[in-house]
């Protein structure tokens, strides 16, 4: 028997014995990275979306305490209707398909970049939930994600096999980010705060996916949006909507500092990210990321060449990494 094809049918009883709605059929919306997949179904004349979240690989409880937290930060996130943590099941409002992705073009992001940033110091002030203060990224966590870059796609996606004074200038550039990355002023993060988490609605940002919230750099956010790994745009762009970010909400922060942190952050995201994107085809089955690889490693070497303590990391990653990258995508394409 399919195991989704059962979680499908017991979302559909949940919400018909246990809730005020009623289902007769579900619709895909979505799967995204994680193992959540997202269905829309129309009840009494409205469209609400129901979510299967597994519990043993996903936080139900974490969406709904920061949504409820979010929520009253002024934040426009999804009303949650009903919920079930054991079962991993949660019915909450459609915002419908305007994403944020889908709706930027030249003449309208400096508009809904400036929206999105604006929403960020209030994620910032959300730090606890009714369960108590979010996890916060310590030394184990930051650690774990870069690590991903070598365990996963320089070891099991690439096979790379890198010198003894490559690897340790990965070694050590990786223990530098993590350090600096640490030392930050820290706040409350959203933690994929991307094109693809954000919702136009009207005149507002609506904001999804935030169930992995934790406290962290107060860059972090902005490094999430502004070098989003699913969108590209020129980098005088990026520094300008940051520059003008920065001078509205940190001020009290040297522009060097500010954006030397913003860069570091970067580097930790987006070393991270790349091991996600190839972990995501090697075990979960989804080469949809595979050609957002090279565009994530592009803002790493962009970010680690500007210092000169990272460009050797830099250089690794553009001559040693990035063309093993486009080869294999080339030859898998011809396949």
């Amino acid at each position: 028997m399919n195991i989704q094809t059962t979680r499908e049918q017991q979302l559909l009883n949940w919400i018909n014995l246990h809730t005020h709605f009623s289902c007769k059929a579900l619709i895909m919306v979505s799967a995204d990275a994680s193992f959540r997949r997202y269905f829309r179904f129309e009840s009494n004349d409205k469209w609400i979306i129901a979510v299967d979240a597994p519990p043993e690989f996903e936080n139900c409880a974490a969406f709904v305490n920061v949504a409820s937290r979010y929520s009253k930060q002024g934040i426009k996130v999804p009303k949650v209707f009903a919920y079930d943590l054991e079962l991993g099941f949660y019915c909450q409002e459609d915002f419908g398909d305007s994403l944020f992705s889908g709706r930027l073009n030249q003449q309208n992001c400096p508009q809904l970049y400036k929206k999105a940033l604006a929403i960020i110091p209030l994620i910032q002030k959300c730090t606890t939930t009714v369960e108590g203060r979010l996890p916060q990224y310590d030394t184990l966590l930051v650690d774990r994600e870069v690590a991903m870059l070598k365990d996963w796609l320089f070891d099991r996606y690439l096979d790379i096999r890198l010198s003894k004074s490559e690897l340790k200038t990965v070694q050590q550039a990786l223990r530098s980010i993590g350090a600096n990355f640490l030392s930050q002023p820290y706040a409350g993060v959203h933690r994929d705060y991307h094109s693809r988490n954000l919702m136009v609605l009207g005149d507002e940002i609506g904001v999804i996916d935030f169930q992995d919230a934790v406290i962290g750099p107060i860059t972090y956010d902005a490094v999430s949006l502004l070098k989003d790994c699913y969108q590209e745009w020129p980098k005088e762009w990026i520094e300008s909507w940051l520059k003008a970010w920065h001078q509205e909400y940190y001020s009290e922060h040297s522009w060097e500092n500010f954006k030397f942190w913003f860069d570091i952050v970067g580097m930790q995201r987006h070393t991270k990210v790349a091991g996600i994107f190839a972990r995501l085809y090697i075990r979960d089955g989804k080469s949809g990321y595979l050609s957002d690889i090279p565009r994530t490693l592009k803002y790493l070497i962009e970010a680690a060449s500007a210092y000169p303590e990272f460009r050797d990391f830099s250089s690794v990653i553009a001559d040693k990494v990035l063309p093993k990258v486009l080869i294999k995508q080339q030859s898998s394409v011809y396949a």
